[in-house]
């Protein structure tokens, strides 16, 4: 029981860090400031780019695990070079 409460404590205090650090709980608002932190482009432009991008792949509505897997890919590989 009690590493039951534990887990739900860890998983409480990630969601407000990811929640304080990114003012939103949704994986495309990370890919977005993320990107935009990065590449120095205002936010429209960054938007922009990430639909560019999920079109050529197909994608017409990205949905949170589409942009949870994109920013993994950037959190570990950078700015994709385009």
């Amino acid at each position: 029981m009690r590493i039951l409460f534990f887990a739900a404590l860890l998983l409480v205090a990630a969601g407000a860090a990811t929640f304080f650090r990114y003012g939103s709980l949704h994986p495309c608002d990370w890919m977005e400031r993320d990107l935009a932190e990065d590449s120095g482009l205002p936010l429209l432009a960054v938007q922009a780019r990430i639909a560019a991008e999920f079109l050529v792949e197909g994608i017409t509505e990205p949905g949170p695990s589409d942009c949870l897997f994109r920013w993994w890919e950037f959190r570990q590989n950078g700015l994709p070079q385009s």
